[in-house]
């Protein structure tokens, strides 16, 4: 075999390999060297530093955690301040106004207005000496001192609040304050606490203390709709900032903590004591004496009065938050930033709501135990034309139409049968009502009675709890419940509900929450023929100059299809007879067919009232913001009762249309128990109070008591001359029926 390399190159290689490992070993032992010298070197320097004993343990460790804890904290405070400057990110933020916006109704009136119309033209040495001082008083007194958080203020607040047991005093500086009102949301959460202390000492680094001050001033809510001082003042006093006195500039003052409490046009006592809580302020900071307030306190402010300027404020909100999120989507290059707004509002259906709601509240809120309502109507294009989204803005701002979730009861079950009839059902197919258990649920129906074999169209007017959990069980087939229930939600998700609606057995009866907006809006598809929409306040916006620059019919999102015609004819029919014969016959309007469907949860917390016509349709829920059940009010009753009020005045004028599936095809023959029933809520207007026994109800039963006691005495002592069996009161249930309050029926209503 020959040789591949000759000898002389083999150990030239050799050699190379041998001298390589060579220097590496000598590298590697060098270095080592080397490193355990300035190793040596450097103990021998640090135990010049070296603290033993009780020296370490007092100075050392401490020191050493606190820097390891002081790293650790810095690192924190960089992940928390993230959120904050990112609200920072706009280089443009001090000069980029909030929008304003005027809004008209649906006619082109002029209804109110939101957001912020800057006014820098007062200069901040001209606001009076006294206004500054009462501001500085009352919100921050510490303000030239602190570094944009008032330390001491924050841990004073904290000790009251501790010892009154809940918030009495706030900690948050004027600074604080500013950066909520240019930056954040009024939400109270932890996590805007942080934001905003972060951008109270960024704001600290960027402005004076004059500038942030006369930004304070500037921007704050002062109620009524206006932002800023000079602008409440013109709308309170109607007169310019500069030329307000003590008593004005205290009350003024007062407006800062809860503007909406203390505005002077909603509640001008509450206003007063506000002010002289800020006259006392003046003087415990040492800003004035008693002497200089006693005049205020002798001569408080007088407002104009605006109390026949009633704005729909719920809707207004509602409206202003659309418009924000429509703005949103105009290009970053544009940059107007004052709009007009015609809206969808009807100002005549609007005050009808909020009359019809606060009458029935009025009457027999008490009897009910009923404290809240809300109510919206809107067009089948999904206009809203009312909003009522509380009893009394004044008192509570939230809108319980938009943002409160309740359980809607029966009132869910059409988007049931709406998946029922989608999945082969018929109005005229026939459900056993019989017991049913899923897992350890059995649900009953009111009265723990069952009805047997009964159609759709049967169970849906009578509300039937078991037939709707029964359909769910059949569209899940083989797949089980679970998957029933997915189809039910789905159909929910097609006629616009977007709530939560988790997986529960006792979704198909309502146990899932939805909004007011949603449900009413989302009941559309069924005289619209299947035909979903979304709900919306604008109509159109232009400029300030009048140009349009959205127009909903062209940019909104538009009309969907949920269902096919036929079911939703169908489904109109079905549900045409609960208003006719079933839950809701308070609901039935005179020569205007109309479909719908009551709910009431559990334990009486919620009573609904939703259906439409062929021109409107409309949401009503009664009920407590503490979640308190009422007395046995269900959706027949008020709810009900102020759906037709509402919808007698949304008709007035109004061209009356065709409801698709109402009066075609056969309707079920009425029975003669619900025709007198039928008259007998025709007799009565106004829905009665409910069944309470009066105190001359009470004193007639404890009569009646003492005489069945007394006869059945009678007869153990005297011999029977034959089988003689004791008295009953069954014979009394007439004087029972006498003695229940006008109205109040004998026996309790059926819950649906």
């Amino acid at each position: 075999m020959p040789k591949i390399l000759p000898d002389n190159l083999k150990q030239r290689v050799r050699n190379f390999f041998l001298d390589l490992d060579a220097r590496l070993d000598s590298t590697l032992f060098s270095s080592a060297v080397g490193i355990r010298e300035l190793w040596e070197r450097y103990s021998t320097f640090m135990d010049r530093f070296y603290v033993g004993h009780w020296k370490r343990w007092v100075f050392i460790e401490p020191l050493s955690e606190a820097a390891s804890m002081g790293l650790v904290g810095l690192v924190l405070l960089l992940a928390l301040a993230q959120p904050a400057f990112r609200e920072t990110s706009d280089e443009d933020w001090l000069k980029k106004s909030d929008l304003a916006v005027t809004f008209l109704d649906r006619y082109g009136n002029p209804i109110g207005s939101r957001g912020i119309k800057h006014n820098d033209s007062v200069p901040l040495e001209d606001f009076p000496d006294n206004l500054i001082k009462a501001t500085l008083a009352t919100e921050d007194r510490r303000f030239y001192d602190h570094f944009g958080i008032d330390v001491a203020g924050t841990l004073r607040a904290l000790v009251t609040n501790a010892q009154a047991g809940g918030v009495r005093q706030g900690g948050s500086s004027l600074t604080q304050q500013l950066a909520k009102n240019l930056f954040l949301s009024n939400e109270r959460t932890i996590e805007r606490k942080i934001n905003e202390a972060f951008l109270a000492i960024w704001l600290e680094t960027r402005l004076t203390k004059n500038e942030i001050l006369k930004l304070y001033l500037d921007r704050a809510y002062m109620g009524g709709g206006t932002f800023g001082v000079d602008g409440a003042s013109h709308f309170y006093f109607n007169k310019s900032v500069r030329d307000i006195n003590l008593a004005e500039a205290a009350m003024l003052a007062g407006l800062f903590k809860a503007p909406t409490k203390f505005a002077p046009h909603i509640n001008l006592p509450a206003a007063r004591a506000r002010a002289n809580q800020v006259l006392d302020n003046l003087v415990d900071a040492g800003f004035m004496t008693e002497g200089q307030v006693f005049g205020a306190r002798r001569n408080p402010a007088s407002v104009v009065d605006r109390r026949d300027e009633n704005s729909p404020n719920y809707y207004l909100d509602w409206a202003f938050d659309e418009v924000r999120k429509i703005v949103d989507t105009f290009p970053k290059s544009y940059n107007e930033r004052v709009f007009v707004v015609r809206t969808a509002i009807d100002m005549n259906v609007q005050r009808a709501a909020e009359n019809a709601i606060e009458n029935q509240l009025r009457q027999f809120g008490r009897d009910y135990h009923a404290t809240q309502a809300a109510t919206v109507v809107s067009d089948l294009d999904g206009g809203v034309r009312a909003m009522v989204g509380g009893r009394d803005y004044g008192s509570s701002q939230f809108n319980r139409s938009t943002d409160a979730y309740r359980q809607p009861g029966s009132s869910f079950k059409p988007y049931v049968y709406t998946t029922a009839l989608l999945n082969g059902f018929k109005p005229n197919s026939i459900v056993v009502d019989g017991p049913v258990c899923i897992g350890n649920w059995c649900p009953q129906n009111y009265g723990h009675s069952y009805s047997g074999p009964v159609t759709l169209t049967q169970a849906i007017t009578r509300s039937i709890n078991v037939v709707p959990v029964k359909l769910s069980i059949a569209l899940g087939g083989k797949a089980g419940p679970k998957a029933g229930r997915a189809k039910i939600v789905e159909v929910a998700r097609r006629f616009g509900i977007t709530a939560p609606l988790p997986d529960t057995p006792s979704l198909p009866i309502g146990a899932d929450e939805v909004t007011v907006l949603e449900h009413a809006v989302a009941y559309a598809t069924f005289p619209n023929k299947g035909m979903a929409v979304t709900p919306h306040a604008v109509l159109e916006i232009r400029t300030g100059a009048g140009d349009l620059v959205w127009r909903f019919d062209r940019d909104g999102p538009q009309p969907r299809r949920a269902i096919p015609a036929n079911i939703a004819a169908d489904m109109a029919g079905m549900m045409s007879h609960v208003v006719s014969e079933g839950t809701a016959r308070r609901a039935q309007l005179d020569g205007i067919p109309t479909a719908g469907k009551t709910g009431t949860t559990n334990n009486y917390r919620d009573a609904w009232f939703v259906g439409y016509t062929g021109n409107f349709t409309c949401a009503v829920w009664y009920g407590n913001d503490d979640y308190s059940p009422t007395n046995r009010m269900t959706g027949g009753s008020l709810p009900a009762q102020t759906w037709h009020d509402i919808m007698v005045a949304a008709h007035q004028g109004v061209e009356i249309k065709e409801l698709a599936g109402v009066g075609m095809g056969e309707k079920l023959p009425q029975t003669a128990a619900a025709r007198a029933a039928g008259a007998a809520e025709a007799a009565q207007v106004n829905p009665g109070p409910p069944p309470v026994l009066t105190h001359r109800g009470a004193e007639i039963l404890v009569r009646v008591e003492k005489m069945l006691d007394d006869a059945n005495r009678a007869m153990e002592d005297t011999p029977p001359s034959g089988p003689v069996k004791p008295l009953s009161n069954a014979g009394f249930s007439d004087s029972f029926a006498a003695a229940a309050p006008n109205g109040a029926p004998a026996a309790p209503a059926r819950k649906n």
